[in-house]
């Protein structure tokens, strides 16, 4: 049975490979990723997974497919994978200090058509951020494309007072659930 990645993330396929997964292929979703009107952060990073999972899926029957998205949350805001640096600075200036969430969704389609769903929440708690520890991090370049404008798996992760949850989902993969879905599929882990 072959695995198919709906991810055009190098962190996923990375955390896959620390559980002794090596995908057959990698092939990224094309789907539309605005967040509805309202649409609550637990809910898209759901709707996400699942949607990318049902664009991949049709071309892969036979095969296991398995999709993943991450969502950081402040409150009931989704905030965005930050692509300028002033996005960026924004999101860790909200960030700054305090509670956010990150819900990672994981949707893995058998072969047969059945998806199977899990979610993993995680609290984390950054210190409170000052301009120049803002400024330094935007120089590194690690938050482009990373939702909430910082990856915890780089100079972020010294920021984290607290953690609460799966650091891999936090990344972009939370393994626990990721290799849950895969034993239930029948993947053979090794």
């Amino acid at each position: 049975m072959r695995l198919i990645l709906a991810s055009a993330s190098p962190r996923r396929r990375d955390l896959l490979a620390r559980i002794g997964v090596t995908p057959a292929a990698v092939v990224p979703a094309d789907i539309d990723e605005t967040p509805g009107r309202g649409e609550l952060p637990r809910e898209y990073a759901k709707r996400m997974s699942a949607e990318k999972a049902a664009a991949v899926a049709p071309d892969h029957k036979g095969d296991l497919v398995l999709a993943a998205d991450t969502v950081v949350a402040a409150g009931r805001r989704i905030l965005p994978k930050a692509e300028s640096e002033a996005e960026a600075r924004r999101c860790l200036a909200l960030l700054s200090g305090r509670r956010h969430r990150v819900f990672s969704a994981v949707v893995l389609v058998d072969g047969g058509g059945t998806a199977r769903h899990r979610l993993s929440e995680t609290i984390v708690i950054f210190k409170r951020l000052t301009e120049a520890d803002i400024a330094a991090y935007l120089v590194t370049g690690e938050w482009q494309g990373k939702a909430g404008g910082y990856a915890i798996q780089g100079r972020a992760e010294a920021w984290v007072r607290f953690l609460s949850g799966s650091h891999s989902g936090v990344v972009g993969l939370p393994l626990f659930e990721t290799r849950a879905l895969l034993t239930s599929a029948g993947y053979d882990l090794g």
